[in-house]
């Protein structure tokens, strides 16, 4: 005696206006950011302009973005300006220090950095690629970096921009020290080279908000501290005049403006 069982098949039907819509809004999303099949999205759109017009990509990328971190900042911490919003005057500085000092830096930088290690895939390579990359390139990136942020702070000697970038120097390389190693050996396993520009960007703007807004939200902590007679030394602003000594430092004795370099 045998007893055959028939295999019950069961189709899921969509609740209709729910999953379905919520499905291809998604897909459609989806389709217009890396293409699918069509290779015609917006991810493919901007990896185009890099290999036609890369630095003047870079530049308008990183102009955007530091703009935006800027604001975004700001918003986190509530750093509400003058005039009652986010946007303060530090915003368009920051897409000028964004579009024509940090992306033409970071493009000669990196493609001095990805010529020297061409067609090489060994272990050691990657090694060194790394290596090259703290020693060498993150150390000229981040004093740039902090120097153009104390201009930008309202420095305006030789003094004040070196002091700050004295202060901040070994913060900042920490930092970089820790996250560069990781989102490097990241590029080098799973994406390709043509992939690394706009991938860089997005970890430094996120690493860089994040900072900027621990920053803001410090210095309003010691502006508070001042304002009710706590700590009169200062108002941690870091731009020179916060408390006499004109380096560009807090009152913890750091910079400010710290955030890691690619």
């Amino acid at each position: 005696m045998s007893v055959k069982f028939e295999k019950e098949t069961v189709k899921n039907t969509p609740i209709p206006g729910l999953g379905g819509r919520k499905h291809e809004i998604a897909h459609e999303i989806g389709e217009r950011l890396t293409g699918g099949e069509t290779a015609q999205g917006y991810l493919a759109a901007y990896l185009q302009q890099l290999q036609t017009n890369p630095l003047r990509t870079k530049m308008l990328t990183s102009g955007s973005l530091s703009a935006l971190q800027e604001v975004l900042a700001s918003w986190i911490a509530k750093d509400v300006g003058p005039s009652g919003h986010y946007v303060n005057s530090r915003v368009p500085k920051m897409a000028v220090y964004g579009a024509f000092i940090s992306a033409p830096l970071g493009h000669f930088l990196i493609s001095i950095l990805q010529r020297m290690f061409s067609g090489r895939t060994s272990l050691t390579a990657k090694i060194m690629q790394i290596l090259v990359s703290n020693l060498f390139i993150a150390p000229i990136q981040n004093t740039v970096y902090l120097a153009s942020m104390a201009v930008i702070a309202g420095a305006r000697t030789f003094h004040q921009i070196r002091a700050t970038i004295r202060a901040g120097f070994m913060p900042v390389m920490k930092v970089s020290w820790v996250v560069s190693p990781l989102a490097l050996a990241f590029a080098q396993k799973f994406l390709p080279e043509q992939t690394w520009v706009p991938f860089f960007n997005i970890v430094a703007f996120v690493i860089g908000t994040w900072i900027n807004s621990q920053t803001k939200k410090k210095r309003l902590q010691a502006l508070r501290r001042k304002h009710y007679g706590d700590d009169g030394r200062g108002d941690g602003r870091g731009d020179g005049r916060g408390d006499g000594r004109g380096d560009g430092r807090s009152q913890s004795g750091k910079t400010d403006y710290s955030r890691p370099g690619y």
